[in-house]
């Protein structure tokens, strides 16, 4: 017989759903059948499926080791870490925003995937990192630290890696739901802008059948989308010109600031999509840009382990700051 202690992170969920996680190679017929007659207890009974674990719930599976082993096969042994493995990309410690008990908080490069098999690349992803950094402080059978908020591949990110499952669904909630959170995004665009500050409310369509990407344009019969903008700097580059914002969303949509940035005819330089093509060359063959210039700064949200509201910036990417040192010298 083995026991297991239901914690924190293990309770709320159903008791078939536990036991699948904990036995990843049993059919959901086996576990039926091994409840049904009476190898699974919950604190000395026998429990219906359905049934919600509570905190401190003490769950006994009698099996004899060689049937354990057998349907734990995957969970029973620690994988290698990404070192150990020899796989780059673990995260690098400078990188690391905040921590405490309930979050991680990572400023993300450009180029890094955030889940395993993001476009079609076997890259180390960032919740692998995650995983592997954070492997010998969880103790949760069932749940691993997870990622409140979805990003783009090439655009530098701050983001919030919930390490408690309550914490985590609040999270997602109010990121779905754009409550209790204020995104500030710092971008260089092309150009001098006429308003300094101004507030750009125009509805988005993604476009479902795009090739090569989903793409998204201004559309007055979808979804409402509204992006507020303030310039920071100016500066000029030979025949071209920049400008550096500070943008905030109020709303979450696919593209929101590239889309709205270039129907102003100020779009974000070296955006692929909605940028000239022979500028992104020039850009990339005179100062070195290879990838879209737009990063998470800060982030406010409620800290639903502290209960209070909190504010982190993440300092910008080595490329970003290299250019703006670069053009405000010439």
């Amino acid at each position: 017989m083995k026991s297991f202690i239901i914690t924190e992170n293990d309770t709320n969920q159903r008791l078939d759903k536990f036991l699948k996680k904990l036995f990843p190679l049993a059919t959901r017929g086996l576990l039926y059948k091994l409840n049904r007659t009476n190898k699974i207890k919950v604190n000395k009974k026998r429990e219906d499926n359905e049934y919600k674990l509570q905190l401190w719930d003490v769950v006994n599976i009698f099996l004899n080791d060689f049937d354990f082993e057998k349907l734990a096969k995957e969970n029973s042994e620690r994988p290698l870490s990404l070192n150990e493995a020899g796989l780059r990309g673990a995260i690098d410690k400078k990188d690391i925003v905040f921590e405490d008990g309930f979050l991680l908080v990572v400023n993300k490069k450009a180029w890094v995937n955030v889940h395993p098999g993001d476009h079609k690349t076997k890259e180390i992803s960032l919740i692998d990192q995650v995983q592997d950094y954070l492997w010998d402080k969880l103790n949760s059978l069932t749940f691993k630290p997870s990622l409140a908020h979805r990003i783009d591949r090439d655009t530098s990110w701050i983001v919030i890696i919930a390490k408690k499952k309550d914490i985590l669904t609040r999270l997602v909630e109010d990121f779905k739901n754009h409550k209790n959170i204020k995104k500030y995004y710092l971008t260089v665009v092309s150009g001098i802008l006429d308003k300094k500050e101004w507030i750009i409310n125009k509805k988005l369509e993604r476009i479902i059948d795009a090739k090569n990407e989903n793409k998204v344009k201004v559309s007055n019969e979808w979804q409402s989308a509204i992006t507020y903008y303030k310039v920071l700097d100016e500066f000029k580059f030979e025949k071209e010109s920049f400008s550096l914002l500070e943008v905030e969303i109020k709303t979450g949509r696919m593209h929101q600031i590239r889309v709205h940035l270039s129907d102003l005819w100020h779009p974000v330089i070296w955006d692929k999509t909605y940028w000239n093509k022979s500028l992104n060359y020039y850009l990339s063959k005179e100062l070195g840009i290879s990838r879209q210039f737009l990063h998470a700064s800060k982030i406010e949200f409620m800290h639903y382990g502290t209960g209070k509201r909190i504010t982190l910036e993440a300092r910008l990417k080595d490329d970003m700051k290299e250019f703006l040192e670069k053009v405000r010298k010439i």
